[in-house]
């Protein structure tokens, strides 16, 4: 017996929709754990001085686990150009969140306290977010075209 094949339309802005997840929720990621750690910075006083570190961790956090799960879906997607900036988009963010195991201790030691935490997550957004957001305008003026694949049924 001869399985059955049917055409699926993957549209364009599906496409490119892929091809800036990754980096989009990268950036939303970051930034909400910058501004949560500047507000604990400014809402807390010296005798909670953990608050701004307990506040900008988790966002970082829930994203590094959930990114493995947006990278592995866009991993396999049929577009080639969306598999390429997703690859580029994982490369960026962990590298550097494995850097900042490495040299994040070091890094915390030189000012130490909520210096140190400004320092490292600091130099995390300055890494990640401005490539991320030029490789999502990229992929918005790229010349994304409809996609026609053959699924077995």
């Amino acid at each position: 017996m001869r399985a059955m094949t049917a055409h699926h339309l993957i549209p364009a802005s599906a496409s490119r929709r892929a091809a800036q997840l990754f980096n989009l929720l990268t950036v939303a990621a970051m930034l909400l754990s910058l501004s949560a750690l500047l507000a604990g910075k400014f809402l807390g006083d010296q005798k909670v001085g953990f608050l701004p570190f307990v506040l900008s961790l988790p966002p970082l956090m829930i994203w590094l686990g959930a990114s493995i799960f947006v990278y592995a879906s866009i991993a396999h997607h049929p577009n080639a150009r969306a598999v390429h900036y997703n690859r580029w988009a994982g490369y960026r963010f962990y590298g550097v969140m494995g850097s900042l195991v490495v040299f994040g201790p070091a890094l915390y030691g030189l000012l130490g306290g909520l210096q140190g935490v400004m320092l490292v997550l600091g130099l995390a957004v300055a890494i990640v977010v401005p490539w991320a957001i030029y490789d999502i305008f990229r992929a918005a003026r790229e010349p994304w075209q409809d996609m026609s694949i053959e699924v077995q049924e």
